[in-house]
């Protein structure tokens, strides 16, 4: 009746689901269905349980909310609007345009409030078990006794395209096995995907799945029943050591007239006529557009006195816990920052004279002497942690009965791990890392893609880097792998030559807060560099440097990354003795070097000097951009070989002869 409660709750609704209407037939493209049928549950997260300030986003202990099924967005910006976030109906009323805080599929902190960014599917879930970990780690460093100052829950709406996607599967799977019972999912169980009914193709039970993988699993048999919502959401909550699924049936683009629960809602608008038709079933005025009943808005906009309340209860506790716990505190506030601590790099190993030592052994020792100085590093491997050497002596696993633990055990699960560590960065307070061989890069692609698109400091440990992997053959050989990853905007790839650029690449890799670096290590022992003759490995910085410079007027330029590094340095051996005048280019990273000055660029890579060869096992695209039209890339440009590894590299030309004499027949026809 008119004046309820209940009736509020559907007016309130209602506005949930005209909103995202509007917004869609707005910008003539969008997802109307999902945002329409979600509506009640998107209304009772978000006024009866989510604990979060709108007038303060970052607040550090506010629940999370992940949007799994992106595009949903119509449904998180309507919530957000209503809800006091710094959001107005101008931003609603410019869905999807250029420029606007509203586009097509969420953004992290575009708008403030959305939590990270959601649109391929599967890809939200994952992240979501990264946010809940790191509640868990953090939960178990920082909280003493009654003084929680580490407390919320994480929650995730998915629809059938998430469940279907392998990375969900990947990430359920671990989260079930960590008992991560602070992580909470509604499955939108509606039935419909773009094609049609689900059962096209989708024809498996969920339910016996999650409680396969050691989740709870609940129903709300009526998505459109918002106390039985609120009731599964309590007996999620209820479970500490189970996260929960909540299957909750709805129903796509409710109240529509003609369209209600057909796939022709999903991804259109539902045109002027149905949204007109919807509204008059809704009760609200058919011509209206973007219309909130004040009733309705004086009940969303509760949620800034609740959250304000909410967080200045947290505050209290902060401070209380802050005074009696003064060393934890600015420990606190230093991971919050994501700033490293005075001197954590001052003891690192010292690799001069050391014998050959494979990239990945000497990241090994690396990480083993500064992880005990950054509390804030987390990280491990997807099952391959003897021969990505992420592990370190002392180091406790992350498990259900070791929350304090910082080993991860991904498990075989590239893609989920990828995207693990993305939700720790996004929670804050953590430095994650994860290791697999280069190959496997493929696998975790995605979730590169959306660390790197977001900004997040993660680091990826890529190990066993090219065909010198040797007896493992083609399949486990990357070739096309460091070009696929270059193309990634924001990602910066380092790949060290020695141990000591590799000490030095860690260091770097630490410092940058501003995006993901991936480091690209050998499996084979590598000679470490004898610094007194060459220069020091902090020219790792700006992307390329003059490892070995030239003797008397340069004639050519020998440019390489990693290992492919010492056969230049021997090739240039060779021409000395020919009495041809060669510089030896040291270039780990191609985004370092684009980002330096030119007159550096030009310094390093002389513009008047036009016999260039590039010497790098994987394949040569894109090297022209640094020998230019005259030049050679001494590269792979087709799959590797089972062999030994150094048979394998000699076979493909990676030797000091072949890299001497193409410089030579580069200078002879110059010459010529």
């Amino acid at each position: 009746m008119p004046g309820s409660r209940a009736h509020l709750d559907t007016v309130c609704i209602h506005t949930i689901r005209a909103l995202a209407m509007d917004m869609v037939e707005a910008a003539r493209s969008g997802h109307p269905g999902a945002p329409m049928g979600l509506a009640p549950a998107g209304y009772v997260l978000f006024t009866r349980l989510l604990r979060h300030d709108p007038a303060d986003p970052a607040w550090p202990d506010r629940d999370r909310f992940i949007l799994s099924n992106g595009h949903a967005s119509a449904l998180l910006y309507s919530l957000l609007y209503l809800c006091g976030y710094a959001l107005s109906l101008e931003d609603l009323r410019g869905f999807r345009q250029w420029g606007s805080k509203t586009p097509g599929h969420p953004e992290y902190g575009h708008p403030p409030g959305v939590e990270t960014t959601t649109g391929p599917l599967g890809q939200g879930i994952a992240n979501a078990v990264g946010l809940a970990i790191a509640e868990r780690h953090l939960a178990a460093r920082f909280n003493r006794g009654r003084d929680r100052i580490v407390d919320h829950f994480t929650y995730v709406f998915c629809g059938d395209g998430d469940l279907m996607e392998g990375v969900a599967a990947e990430a359920a799977s671990l989260a079930g096995h960590l008992g991560l019972g602070r992580l909470i999912c509604l499955y939108d169980d509606n039935r419909v995907t773009i094609d049609g009914p689900t059962d096209l193709a989708f024809t498996e039970d969920v339910a016996r799945r999650f409680r396969a993988y050691g989740w709870q699993v609940l129903r709300v048999r009526d998505g459109n029943d918002p106390a039985a919502i609120l009731a599964a959401f309590r007996a999620a909550q209820a479970d500490p050591e189970r996260p929960s699924l909540i299957c909750c049936r709805t129903r796509i683009a409710w109240g529509s007239p003609n369209k209600e629960g057909s796939s022709e809602a999903h991804g259109a608008p539902l045109g002027a006529e149905e949204v007109r038709l919807t509204k008059q079933r809704y009760g609200f005025p058919p011509e209206a557009s973007f219309f909130v009943p004040e009733d309705a808005r004086r009940r969303f906009r509760a949620c800034l006195a609740r959250g304000a309340k909410l967080h200045a209860a947290w505050k209290r506790r902060f401070a209380a816990w802050s005074r009696r716990h003064p060393a934890l505190a600015a420990a606190w506030d230093e991971a919050l920052a994501g700033r490293l601590p005075a001197g954590w790099d001052a003891q690192g190993p010292d690799f001069s004279g050391s014998p050959p030592i494979a990239t990945r052994s000497a990241f090994g020792k690396v990480l083993a002497a500064a992880a005990p100085r950054v509390p804030a590093l987390i990280g491990g491997s997807a099952d391959l942690t003897p021969s990505n050497n992420t592990h370190y002596p002392g180091v406790v696993d992350f498990q259900r009965d070791t929350p304090g633990g910082r080993y991860l055990r991904f498990g075989v699960r590239e893609h989920a791990m990828g995207a693990v560590l993305s939700g720790l960065a996004l929670h804050g307070g953590l430095r994650p890392y994860g290791g697999t061989f280069l190959v496997f890069a493929d696998y975790m692609r995605p979730a590169i893609r959306l660390a790197a698109l977001m900004r997040l400091p993660v680091l990826y440990v890529f190990t066993h880097d090219s065909i010198a992997v040797g007896e493992d053959g083609p399949t486990h050989q990357p070739v096309e792998h460091l070009a696929s990853l270059r193309i990634i905007p924001g990602l910066v790839v380092l790949r060290p030559a020695d141990a000591t650029e590799t000490a030095e690449a860690f260091r770097l890799a630490l410092e940058r807060t501003a995006g993901p670096t991936a480091l690209v290590l050998s499996r084979q022992n590598l000679p470490v560099l004898d610094r007194t003759r060459l220069a020091p490995a902090r020219g790792l910085r700006q992307g390329a440097y003059v490892l070995s410079p030239e003797r008397g007027e340069l004639e050519a330029v020998l440019i390489a990354s990693g290992s492919e590094v010492h056969p230049a340095l021997a090739a240039q051996a060779l021409l000395d003795e020919r009495g041809r005048s060669v510089r030896v280019v040291s270039m780990p990273s191609w985004e370092l070097f684009e980002a330096a000055p030119p007159a550096l660029r030009a310094a390093v890579l002389p513009p008047a000097v036009k016999a260039r060869v590039a010497v790098e096992a994987g394949v040569s695209f894109g090297w022209e951009r640094y020998v230019g039209p005259h030049g050679r890339v001494i590269g792979v440009d087709r799959f590797g070989a089972s062999a030994p590894g150094a048979l394998v590299m000699e076979r493909y030309g990676f030797t000091a002869e072949r890299v001497a004499a193409t410089v030579e027949e580069l200078l002879g026809r110059n010459a010529g």
